[in-house]
């Protein structure tokens, strides 16, 4: 099942009112660093402060009157978990989220916060994320709700690339390239469904962790490929193992490359977001700002450089390390 540029349009409709559309902004000091004009998405100023409030809502707001009974249960840790707790709390539908025992704890604090009931587990140890959420899906007669492996979710996700596309139009700009993180690729995907269909010579560009290259490995092999979860990386969104069944074949034959930037590159570009665009962004948010500061990503075709910094939900105290150097 693949998506289009109607499901994405559709899913914008259903979030109208609900999601912020967030600004398309531009740091003159960010280009003159970087000899190239960078228009910026701020998801950090999104609701539950990322992208995953959009293909949350999407999905849950097309749940039957007695699925929303019978509840939700979803597996993130963190931004994934707050929105589809926040989504099932304006639409009254009971939520369990099953997170890492290791998951930053202003995420889990955020996702208690919207009224979810939370399950943890260790990444390492006992079962997995998935199996716990399908036996309480069982159990309960809940709705699966995954992080990016959805079409209902990509789409959502996908509003962030509409936005972009129509705003950049909207200044008289066009844009050669989009630069966003890759975890498992529901972002990616459903950004370069709506940028391809409106504009189709720009360029996609994804960003993950060192380590975490799943994507990157999958692409130059033409196949899904699952990497063996090496050292924890800073960017806590970003360690899927590999590509969703779903979002990849839409990353095959969209995506003009893929980078990947080290931890201390995601935290220069943390520092650099606070001292000099004023933003908070975490680490999985902040990747495609480092792919760009440590020259990654070349410009691609005329037109400015869209990039997204996708959330904002960093722990207060490893915040503080990083602003320190730290870390």
């Amino acid at each position: 099942m693949s998506i289009t540029l109607a499901d994405v349009e559709a899913a914008a409709e259903r979030i109208r009112g609900q999601a912020v559309e967030t600004p398309l902004i531009e740091s003159p000091a960010l280009n003159e660093r970087l000899g190239r004009r960078v228009l910026i998405k701020p998801e950090t100023l999104q609701r539950v402060g990322a992208f995953k409030f959009r293909g949350a809502y999407n999905r849950l707001v097309q749940l039957t009157p007695e699925e929303r009974t019978r509840g939700v249960v979803a597996f993130s840790s963190g931004n994934h978990a707050q929105g589809v707790a926040l989504a099932a709390k304006l639409l009254g539908i009971p939520a369990v989220i099953v997170m890492p025992d290791d998951a930053p704890s202003v995420k889990v604090e955020g996702t208690r916060g919207y009224g979810a009931e939370i399950r943890f587990y260790n990444r390492l140890t006992g079962k997995t994320r998935e199996e716990i959420s399908a036996e309480i899906a069982a159990e309960r007669g809940a709705v699966v709700v995954p992080a990016f492996d959805d079409p209902h979710i990509a789409a959502g996700q996908g509003t962030v690339g509409l936005e972009m596309v129509r705003q950049a139009q909207a200044r008289g700009d066009t844009l050669g390239t989009v630069i966003a993180p890759i975890s498992g690729g529901g972002l990616l995907a459903g950004i370069a469904t709506a940028v391809k269909a409106l504009s189709p010579q720009t360029a996609i560009v994804g960003v993950e962790p060192a380590g975490y290259d799943d994507t990157l490995q999958s692409l130059q092999k033409g196949e899904r490929v699952t990497v063996k979860p090496g050292a924890p990386s800073l960017c806590d969104a970003l360690q899927s193992p590999f590509p969703g069944e779903i979002t990849f074949p839409v990353m095959l034959k969209t995506v003009a490359d893929v980078a990947t930037v080290t931890d201390a590159e995601v935290t220069e570009a943390m520092r650099y977001a606070f001292s000099v665009l004023k933003l908070v962004v975490e680490p999985g948010g902040a990747t495609g700002l480092a792919a760009l500061l440590a020259g990654k990503v070349q410009p691609y075709g005329e037109g400015a450089t869209g990039l997204v910094l996708s959330g904002g939900n960093v722990d207060p105290d490893l915040f503080a390390r990083v602003i320190r150097g730290e870390l």
